[in-house]
């Protein structure tokens, strides 16, 4: 994160090649409020800031494709004060950021379940979703109730209803139910 605060200083022509699309795991900001000595939900608040700042450096500095790992699957098992008060927090960060993101040309897309969600916060991601999707600055890929093992089983479970034969399944059929 420091690196990209730095680039975002540099002036236009010192700017360096990058690449076009960034993914980021958003891990540790239970760890960074405990030693802070912060309930978890601070560390998670302070995270969704930190996510602002490196849209806006991602955008200074050209990446195209910016995907944000930001709930997996298995955060479900956290206790469930710290799920809910997850929950808010993506509430208010899609209300918080929405206006500032639509106006400077981000696309925002959710990607993984949303069923699981509280209704309230899966109208806002498909009313952020709306509001942007003619943006074409950034895309923010916003990875929400993802797993790569989760989407590996529903790969599995969708071939196995299609009626595909096993000795069909290739590697060609896999990545189409992906």
């Amino acid at each position: 994160l420091r690196t990209l605060a730095r680039i975002r200083s540099l002036p236009e022509p010192d700017l360096p090649e990058v690449a076009s699309s960034v993914a980021i795991i958003l891990d540790g900001n239970g760890r960074w409020a405990a030693r802070r000595g912060l309930p978890p939900a601070a560390g998670h608040r302070a995270g969704a800031r930190t996510v602002r700042r490196i849209v806006e450096a991602a955008i200074d500095i050209g990446i195209h494709d910016l995907s944000v790992f930001a709930f997996s699957t298995e955060n479900w098992s956290r206790p469930p004060d710290e799920v809910d008060a997850l929950m808010e927090i993506f509430a208010e960060t899609i209300e918080r950021e929405l206006p500032d993101l639509a106006e400077q040309g981000v696309r925002v897309r959710f990607i993984g379940r949303r069923d699981r969600a509280p209704e309230a916060l899966q109208a806002r991601m498909t009313g952020m979703e709306d509001r942007t999707e003619l943006n074409t600055r950034l895309n923010l890929w916003v990875a929400f109730d993802y797993g790569g093992r989760a989407e590996l089983v529903e790969a599995a479970r969708r071939i196995v209803e299609s009626g595909v034969e096993p000795r069909e399944i290739d590697e060609n059929v896999f990545a189409a139910n992906l």
